[in-house]
């Protein structure tokens, strides 16, 4: 396999796009509660700008962003182990939510199926109940 090599502008201009994009999203392990919060907020951010959608240009930095939150996560913060459908129903439960009041999930119908485990939560949805609830994306993800 050929070594990857970079010129001295290309080195210059991604250091420049990368500086850029660092100050707004942290693309790097996170190893600080204030840097989770950070993360946890672009993240939020940018699932507000659209990245939620797999074919949405900013999809890929959404993805690794959760993968650090992730991580963190996974060492920090020591989660029940929980299906989405039951951390949902905490949070309603918890925030006096009924099915009718999640008009941004789809239908009482579809909220019902969700929480009885007939069908997921899709990336949309997450985002959604994520901001509604101010909380991590990440808790919507089954332990594995």
């Amino acid at each position: 396999m050929e070594a990857l090599t970079f010129s001295r502008s290309e080195v210059e201009e991604l250091t420049s796009h990368f500086e850029a994009i660092s100050q707004k999203v942290p693309l790097h392990p996170i190893s600080t509660e204030r840097e989770y919060d950070l993360a946890v907020r672009a993240l939020n951010a940018l699932l507000d700008a659209g990245a939620a959608d797999e074919g949405h240009k900013l999809a890929p930095l959404a993805d690794a962003l959760g993968e650090f939150i992730g991580d963190y996560d996974e060492s920090h913060h020591q989660l029940p182990e929980a299906s989405p459908a039951e951390v949902l129903k905490y949070l309603m439960l918890e925030n006096d939510v009924r099915q009718s009041d999640l008009p941004e999930i789809g239908s009482q119908g579809v909220v019902s199926e969700i929480l009885s485990g007939k069908r997921e939560l899709n990336a949309r949805q997450i985002a959604e109940l994520s901001r509604r609830f101010h909380v991590s994306p990440a808790v919507f993800f089954p332990s594995v």
